[in-house]
């Protein structure tokens, strides 16, 4: 086995801080949990599931599961079957609060943004623990940013299973320490997570008979699943079909219905 920890999803880089804005009404709320902003949404109930009993953990990327686009990709998973909680980790300072900013200083704001949910995400996640009991099943998703938090929470014994969008900030110790099945949804074109280590990470899931699902959309590029170009055919589908597979893969692992091939459901991103 290799001794290396080469990094196989990088930093954030440009790719990161663009896209395009969506259109539409979100309908959660904002809560406080451990005196950390909070986007709830209550989910729908599907294949006769209890939506209140599953639990969705949303880590965003580094607009914050504020930003439009972030709350309606919230929504479409809790008309689902989950009950949706969205951290800000950034402590109502997502990077977009700062375009336009004279001498913004984006490496800066990154390594602060990670000490900041480095010191609230245990907290946080404690009194979710608390507040929804022993008796929900817990899933956790993460995009770009969130991903990093993804693969550490994932190990905890509450969670069911884990999914990553167009990561970044993962080296190979996230895919070998993994013990919760894992789905990754990818970009064609990722100058953070490119094909090389799309593949480095597959061969160590596939060594560590780890529990696994990629899905690569062609035409697409790192942010696709929150913040794709709307009128680009590629883009549309990628991102509906990310959070389709998404909404699938929890559901396979926590329904009956789904685990013997007969659960369905549909709604619009």
């Amino acid at each position: 086995m290799s001794t290396t920890n080469r990094v196989l999803a990088g930093p954030s880089g440009e790719c990161c801080f663009t896209g395009f804005r969506h259109e539409g009404t979100p309908v959660g709320n904002t809560i406080t949990i451990a005196e950390v902003p909070t986007y709830f949404v209550e989910g729908s109930a599907k294949n006769g599931s209890d939506a209140k009993r599953r639990i969705l953990i949303f880590f965003a990327d580094v607009y914050g599961p504020f930003y439009q686009n972030n709350m309606l990709v919230q929504d479409f998973l809790a008309q689902n079957g989950f009950t949706v909680l969205g951290i800000d980790y950034f402590m109502g300072d997502p990077v977009h609060s700062h375009d336009g900013e004279e001498g913004f200083d984006r490496a800066k704001w990154m390594e602060k943004s990670h000490k900041i949910a480095h010191e609230v995400l245990p907290k946080w996640w404690k009194a979710v623990n608390v507040k929804y009991g022993n008796e929900a099943n817990y899933c956790v998703v993460g995009y770009c940013f969130g991903a990093k938090y993804t693969m550490e929470l994932s190990n905890d014994d509450a969670i069911v299973a884990a999914a990553l969008a167009h990561p970044a900030f993962l080296n190979e110790d996230h895919f070998r320490k993994i013990k919760k099945p894992l789905m990754l949804s990818c970009a064609e074109t990722d100058h953070t997570f490119p094909l090389q280590s799309r593949r480095i990470a597959e061969d160590i899931l596939v060594e560590r008979k780890a529990q696994y699902f990629f899905q690569v959309f062609s035409g697409v590029e790192h942010g696709f699943a929150s913040r794709s170009d709307p009128s680009s055919p590629d883009g549309r589908w990628g991102k509906e079909q990310s959070a389709h597979g998404i909404a699938l893969w929890f559901h396979r692992f926590l329904d009956e219905s789904f685990q013997n091939g007969k659960g369905q459901f549909s709604a619009n991103l």
